[in-house]
């Protein structure tokens, strides 16, 4: 067949690890024979985010909002083994905090649903979407270690220098502190890009706090998801049979776990981290789910929700054989492919994109797959392939699909 072409440039964000060998991988074996890939790269390995400090991951933010789509391969985010062990200049925050921030949009996660790999759970029927908030809390906190005795305290100083304070804590010896914030527009663009995907996706939106405790910060959030759902969608979700509703985070779990699924759960940012994993892992695999940044602005950033497999990737440097799961890398390329082709007009763009995901699925439901779903699919004599080999499988069914 003869290349697809593109116009626009989708933004590439390449990562670490063994995550950023399957990105090569994917590119030679699934997307160079039939695309003609625009890509405007970015390299946000650990190496080249030191070099720059850190200057070419806001530079790959900065792109999506001009090119409006953006693909990213999973980073590492420095602790301070990470920092000895790469000879970094410091412990650099999170990229996807960095991107998160500079696009404030909401990440939203699905798992990829494949037969034969059925939920750790025995009553989910449907999916689970994770609507994760990309901006503030524990991911642009600031943080200090306290080293004796004394008072700790939150000041406000307003624009004409009055000021107000809140009493953190009198120490007695040492201690830690951590300062949070977020901001009244990200929280409202946050409920209204959740309010706006239930209505396009026709599902019911579960938003969980914990404002019982948190009865300014997490209330402020319960407050502004409620004000805006009663002045702008309360009639439009009536007219779409969908509903919305607050719970406090720890009853949100409980249903969960008794649900069949087929709704979105909003959650706050850190909240929304810890629960794409779970849901993530209780559908399957980690290795299984999508995810999608997307700001109000319409600027889409595609990425996979898992990390960067480091144990694989010790072993592949050794030149051991490894079975990585490629499948939400590939569904991050084909996320921002369809997007782009939606965007620029490009069917055809967009029909290749519905393929390769149709290939992935099929390649596993025919029972060739990875170690991962091996270990846990219900079907009878899967083949376990390696990294490399599963890959090529994918590549043959998709070549049967064109």
């Amino acid at each position: 067949m003869e290349k697809i072409k593109m116009t626009t440039p989708l933004v590439e964000m390449d990562g670490d690890e063994m995550t950023r060998v399957l990105w090569k991988l994917i590119k030679e074996e699934l997307l160079l024979p039939y695309v003609d890939l625009n890509t405007e790269y970015y390299d946000l390995g650990l190496v080249h985010r030191n070099e720059t400090n850190d200057q070419v991951t806001v530079d790959s933010a900065e792109a999506t909002k001009k090119y409006g789509v953006a693909v990213k391969c999973a980073t590492i985010t420095p602790n301070a083994a990470r920092v000895k062990e790469y000879d970094l200049k410091e412990m650099y925050k999170s990229p996807n905090g960095t991107i998160r921030a500079i696009l404030d949009g909401t990440v939203f996660r699905a798992p990829i649903i494949v037969k034969g790999v059925e939920p750790y759970v025995k009553t989910w029927k449907k999916p689970i979407t994770i609507a994760r908030h990309a901006y503030g809390d524990v991911y642009k906190a600031s943080e200090m270690k306290i080293p004796a005795a004394g008072k700790a305290e939150l000041v406000y100083t307003d624009e004409q220098g009055n000021e107000s304070r809140e009493l953190i804590h009198n120490f007695k010896g040492a201690g830690i502190i951590q300062g949070m914030h977020n901001l009244n527009d990200s929280i409202e663009n946050f409920a209204r890009s959740c309010f706006n995907f239930a209505l396009e996706t026709k599902q019911d939106l579960w938003f969980a706090t914990k404002d019982t405790i948190s009865k300014k910060y997490d209330h402020t959030f319960k407050d502004i998801f409620q004000d805006i759902y009663d002045k702008d969608y309360a009639d439009k979700f009536k007219e779409a049979g969908i509903e919305y509703f607050y719970t406090l985070i720890d009853d949100a779990v409980a249903r969960v776990i008794r649900s069949e699924g087929g709704y979105i759960w909003a959650c706050k940012n850190y909240d929304g981290d810890v629960m794409s994993d779970m849901v993530a892992t209780a559908f399957g695999s980690l290795s299984m789910m999508t995810s999608v940044l997307v700001s109000p602005q319409g600027y889409y950033e595609y990425e996979a929700a898992h990390g960067t497999v480091q144990r694989h990737y010790y072993k592949h440097l050794k030149g051991e054989e490894t079975s990585t799961n490629p499948i939400a890398t590939i569904f991050a390329w084909t996320g921002a492919l369809r997007k782009r082709g939606e965007l620029d007009s490009l069917p055809e763009l967009s029909k290749f994109a519905d393929t390769l995901e149709k290939a992935c699925i099929k390649t596993v439901e025919d029972g060739k797959m990875t170690k991962d779903l091996a270990l846990i699919t219900t079907l009878g004599n899967p083949v376990t392939l390696n990294t490399q080999g599963f890959i090529k499988a994918v590549k043959e069914t998709l070549e049967s699909l064109l």
